[in-house]
Protein backbone atom coordinates (compact mmCIF):
# COMPACT_ATOMS: atom_id res chain seq x y z
CA UNK A 1 0.00 0.00 0.00
CA UNK A 2 1.58 3.46 -0.86
CA UNK A 3 1.99 6.03 1.56
CA UNK A 4 -0.78 8.39 0.63
CA UNK A 5 -3.05 5.10 0.84
CA UNK A 6 -2.12 4.67 4.35
CA UNK A 7 -2.61 8.16 5.08
CA UNK A 8 -5.82 7.40 3.90
CA UNK A 9 -6.96 4.55 5.54
CA UNK A 10 -5.28 5.77 9.22
CA UNK A 11 -7.80 8.63 8.61
CA UNK A 12 -10.99 6.41 7.94
CA UNK A 13 -9.85 4.28 10.94
CA UNK A 14 -9.90 7.65 13.23
CA UNK A 15 -13.09 8.53 11.78
CA UNK A 16 -14.90 5.03 12.53
CA UNK A 17 -13.56 4.87 15.92
CA UNK A 18 -14.46 8.77 16.63
CA UNK A 19 -18.31 7.53 15.39
CA UNK A 20 -18.37 4.38 17.31
CA UNK A 21 -17.02 6.25 20.21
CA UNK A 22 -19.57 9.68 20.20
CA UNK A 23 -22.44 7.05 19.19
CA UNK A 24 -21.92 5.04 22.47
CA UNK A 25 -21.24 8.22 23.92
CA UNK A 26 -24.80 9.11 22.80
CA UNK A 27 -26.49 6.87 24.03
CA UNK A 28 -25.16 6.09 27.17
CA UNK A 29 -27.24 7.07 30.32
CA UNK A 30 -26.76 10.26 31.66
CA UNK A 31 -25.28 10.27 35.26
CA UNK A 32 -25.10 13.10 37.58
CA UNK A 33 -22.23 14.69 38.40
CA UNK A 34 -23.20 15.53 42.15
CA UNK A 35 -25.58 13.32 43.42
CA UNK A 36 -25.05 9.56 44.97
CA UNK A 37 -28.35 7.34 44.20
CA UNK A 38 -28.71 4.97 46.68
CA UNK A 39 -29.04 1.43 45.75
CA UNK A 40 -32.45 0.88 46.39
CA UNK A 41 -34.99 3.74 47.29
CA UNK A 42 -35.28 3.33 51.11
CA UNK A 43 -38.60 4.43 52.87
CA UNK A 44 -38.54 7.73 55.35
CA UNK A 45 -38.78 6.19 58.86
CA UNK A 46 -41.61 7.31 60.48
CA UNK A 47 -42.39 10.63 62.10
CA UNK A 48 -44.64 13.06 63.48
CA UNK A 49 -43.87 16.55 62.77
CA UNK A 50 -45.80 20.14 62.70
CA UNK A 51 -45.76 22.00 58.98
CA UNK A 52 -45.54 25.56 59.28
CA UNK A 53 -48.98 26.13 59.56
CA UNK A 54 -48.83 24.07 62.87
CA UNK A 55 -50.52 20.85 61.53
CA UNK A 56 -49.16 17.43 62.44
CA UNK A 57 -48.01 15.15 59.64
CA UNK A 58 -46.04 12.04 58.86
CA UNK A 59 -44.36 10.72 56.47
CA UNK A 60 -46.58 10.37 54.11
CA UNK A 61 -46.24 14.22 53.31
CA UNK A 62 -43.54 13.72 51.35
CA UNK A 63 -45.23 11.03 49.07
CA UNK A 64 -46.88 12.56 45.61
CA UNK A 65 -43.84 14.85 44.61
CA UNK A 66 -40.14 14.75 44.53
CA UNK A 67 -38.55 16.77 47.32
CA UNK A 68 -34.87 18.26 48.21
CA UNK A 69 -35.20 18.22 51.85
CA UNK A 70 -32.38 20.22 54.09
CA UNK A 71 -31.89 19.81 57.79
CA UNK A 72 -31.17 23.77 59.03
CA UNK A 73 -32.33 26.70 60.82
CA UNK A 74 -33.84 29.69 60.43
CA UNK A 75 -30.86 31.60 62.62
CA UNK A 76 -28.43 29.76 60.65
CA UNK A 77 -25.62 32.50 59.61
CA UNK A 78 -24.82 31.05 56.00
CA UNK A 79 -24.95 27.58 55.27
CA UNK A 80 -28.68 27.50 55.54
CA UNK A 81 -30.16 30.50 53.57
CA UNK A 82 -27.03 30.30 50.96
CA UNK A 83 -28.45 26.15 50.06
CA UNK A 84 -31.81 27.12 50.37
CA UNK A 85 -31.16 29.75 47.65
CA UNK A 86 -29.46 27.49 45.33
CA UNK A 87 -32.22 25.49 45.63
CA UNK A 88 -34.79 27.86 44.72
CA UNK A 89 -33.09 29.29 42.12
CA UNK A 90 -32.17 25.78 40.35
CA UNK A 91 -35.93 25.69 40.36
CA UNK A 92 -36.40 28.55 39.08
CA UNK A 93 -34.06 28.19 36.07
CA UNK A 94 -35.91 24.60 35.70
CA UNK A 95 -39.22 26.08 35.70
CA UNK A 96 -37.80 28.93 33.17
CA UNK A 97 -36.50 25.37 31.08
CA UNK A 98 -39.91 24.17 30.99
CA UNK A 99 -39.12 20.81 33.78
CA UNK A 100 -41.51 18.78 34.73
CA UNK A 101 -42.09 18.31 37.21
CA UNK A 102 -40.82 20.85 39.81
CA UNK A 103 -39.28 19.58 43.36
CA UNK A 104 -40.57 20.67 46.46
CA UNK A 105 -38.19 22.75 48.88
CA UNK A 106 -38.34 21.27 52.31
CA UNK A 107 -36.65 22.56 55.51
CA UNK A 108 -36.65 20.15 58.42
CA UNK A 109 -35.69 22.17 61.62
CA UNK A 110 -32.43 21.24 63.85
CA UNK A 111 -33.21 23.83 66.36
CA UNK A 112 -37.24 24.04 67.57
CA UNK A 113 -36.54 25.61 70.63
CA UNK A 114 -36.58 28.88 68.33
CA UNK A 115 -38.21 27.36 64.94
CA UNK A 116 -42.44 27.73 65.86
CA UNK A 117 -44.13 26.81 63.07
CA UNK A 118 -44.63 30.55 62.33
CA UNK A 119 -41.55 31.62 61.97
CA UNK A 120 -40.55 28.56 59.74
CA UNK A 121 -42.69 29.35 57.62
CA UNK A 122 -42.28 33.35 57.10
CA UNK A 123 -38.44 31.47 56.22
CA UNK A 124 -39.22 28.72 53.83
CA UNK A 125 -41.43 31.30 52.06
CA UNK A 126 -38.59 33.74 51.35
CA UNK A 127 -37.79 31.03 49.25
CA UNK A 128 -40.33 30.60 46.62
CA UNK A 129 -44.05 29.59 46.78
CA UNK A 130 -44.88 26.06 47.81
CA UNK A 131 -42.00 25.27 50.01
CA UNK A 132 -42.46 23.08 52.99
CA UNK A 133 -41.34 23.59 56.49
CA UNK A 134 -41.59 20.84 59.20
CA UNK A 135 -40.69 21.79 63.05
CA UNK A 136 -41.41 19.28 66.24
CA UNK A 137 -40.36 18.43 69.86
CA UNK A 138 -36.43 17.72 69.72
CA UNK A 139 -37.01 14.40 70.76
CA UNK A 140 -39.08 13.90 67.23
CA UNK A 141 -36.84 15.10 65.56
CA UNK A 142 -33.33 13.35 67.34
CA UNK A 143 -35.10 10.39 66.03
CA UNK A 144 -35.80 11.53 62.85
CA UNK A 145 -32.44 12.45 62.07
CA UNK A 146 -30.65 9.61 63.40
CA UNK A 147 -32.62 7.17 61.94
CA UNK A 148 -31.67 9.25 58.54
CA UNK A 149 -28.24 9.63 59.84
CA UNK A 150 -28.72 13.10 59.89
CA UNK A 151 -25.39 15.06 62.58
CA UNK A 152 -26.51 18.02 64.30
CA UNK A 153 -25.03 19.75 67.73
CA UNK A 154 -26.22 22.68 69.43
CA UNK A 155 -23.57 24.65 70.18
CA UNK A 156 -23.79 27.44 73.46
CA UNK A 157 -26.57 27.45 76.05
CA UNK A 158 -26.73 30.77 77.14
CA UNK A 159 -29.84 32.03 76.28
CA UNK A 160 -30.56 32.17 72.54
CA UNK A 161 -27.09 32.99 71.53
CA UNK A 162 -26.24 29.77 70.45
CA UNK A 163 -25.50 27.82 66.99
CA UNK A 164 -26.75 24.53 66.05
CA UNK A 165 -24.08 22.48 63.68
CA UNK A 166 -25.25 20.27 61.14
CA UNK A 167 -25.10 18.22 58.29
CA UNK A 168 -25.18 20.14 54.83
CA UNK A 169 -26.23 17.52 52.20
CA UNK A 170 -29.80 17.69 50.62
CA UNK A 171 -32.48 14.61 51.06
CA UNK A 172 -34.12 13.85 47.35
CA UNK A 173 -36.93 12.03 48.33
CA UNK A 174 -39.58 10.19 45.51
CA UNK A 175 -43.06 10.26 45.01
CA UNK A 176 -43.41 7.54 46.84
CA UNK A 177 -41.54 8.76 49.90
CA UNK A 178 -38.56 7.03 49.76
CA UNK A 179 -35.04 8.27 49.82
CA UNK A 180 -33.86 8.47 46.47
CA UNK A 181 -30.54 10.04 46.44
CA UNK A 182 -27.97 12.18 48.37
CA UNK A 183 -26.47 15.62 47.26
CA UNK A 184 -23.76 16.83 48.95
CA UNK A 185 -22.17 20.22 49.47
CA UNK A 186 -20.86 22.26 47.92
CA UNK A 187 -24.27 23.17 46.45
CA UNK A 188 -24.14 24.67 43.04
CA UNK A 189 -27.06 26.01 41.09
CA UNK A 190 -25.72 24.35 37.61
CA UNK A 191 -25.16 21.19 38.98
CA UNK A 192 -28.33 21.19 40.28
CA UNK A 193 -30.25 22.29 37.00
CA UNK A 194 -28.03 19.32 34.93
CA UNK A 195 -28.78 16.67 37.85
CA UNK A 196 -32.55 16.90 39.17
CA UNK A 197 -34.04 16.50 35.42
CA UNK A 198 -31.78 12.73 35.82
CA UNK A 199 -32.63 12.09 38.90
CA UNK A 200 -36.24 12.92 38.36
CA UNK A 201 -36.41 10.27 35.40
CA UNK A 202 -34.57 7.65 37.48
CA UNK A 203 -37.48 5.84 38.37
Amino acid sequence: MSPKNLVIAAAVAVALAAGIFLAIRSTAPAVPASALILPEPEPVPQFSLLNQDGDKVDQSVFEGQWDLVFFGFTHCPDICPTTLQVLATAKQTLAGMGQQPLPRIVLVSVDPERDTPEILGQYVDYFGDGNLGLTGTIEEIRKLTTELGVYFEKRGTEGDNYVVDHWAGVYVIDPDGKRHSLIGSPHVVDNYVRDLPILMDDR
